[in-house]
């Protein structure tokens, strides 16, 4: 299938999931769609009777469309994707529209990436703080693989007290880099979780804000 097209589908089956989160079992008009995904409606029910015919939508005319088992899946999958997206852009203090760029991100998240960022993230349970949303949980799949993954990389807020790891990368921009670097904190530190909180060096105290050690990287 052609991929742009596939983006097409994810798209709706995406929306689909923004309706069912909001009324779970409720059937959607195309119309409603249409009109939050921006098209025209006669747009919106040729993509779902195609999904329909896909396995992904049981529709109805004239009384919408409702998630199958599978669309279920498919959709919640997507939506999960997207708001890791969302999560990693806030981490990275993103200057754009992180919705948007989410938007394309998600597309391009396949099974492997979507491990990688859970475990860089620290597992979110939420969306990003300026949505406020739920994130999906991941698929049995995915979170068998997550659970089985041995990665060394971790942020600095999942140390535990008395662990020890190395500072490895920095999810910020070039002036809080260069915050980081004036109080001599540099990749290849080495930075130990005390019941005070964190301490490099030579016994250098590090005063650390929960947002700040959400975006250190720590490989231990």
């Amino acid at each position: 299938m052609n991929g742009h097209f596939q983006e097409f589908e994810d798209q709706y089956l995406i929306t689909m999931y923004d309706f069912f989160e909001s009324n779970p079992g409720q059937r959607v008009r195309t119309g409603d769609l249409a009109s939050s995904l921006d098209v025209s409606p006669a747009s919106a029910t040729e993509m779902v009777q195609r999904l329909a015919a896909k396995g992904f939508i049981d529709y109805e005319p004239y009384k919408g469309a409702l998630f199958t088992e599978s669309g279920l899946i498919r959709g919640k999958k997507m939506k999960r994707r997207h708001r890791l997206a969302e999560v990693l852009l806030e981490t990275l203090s993103f200057q754009g529209d992180i919705h948007e760029t989410a938007c394309r991100l998600e597309h391009a998240i396949n099974d492997d990436l979507e491990v990688t960022l859970s475990l860089l993230l620290g597992h979110p349970v939420h969306g990003p703080v300026t949505f406020g949303t739920e994130m999906p949980d991941p698929s049995p799949e995915i979170l068998d693989k997550i659970q089985s993954s041995e990665s060394k990389i971790q942020l600095l807020n999942q140390l535990n007290v008395g662990e020890t790891g190395v500072l490895d990368g920095m999810l910020m921009n070039d002036s809080d880099k260069a915050t980081m670097n004036e109080i001599g904190l540099e990749l290849g530190a080495v930075i130990q979780r005390t019941e005070s909180g964190y301490m490099f060096g030579d016994g250098e105290n590090l005063v650390c804000s929960p947002q700040l050690s959400s975006k250190l990287l720590i490989r231990v």
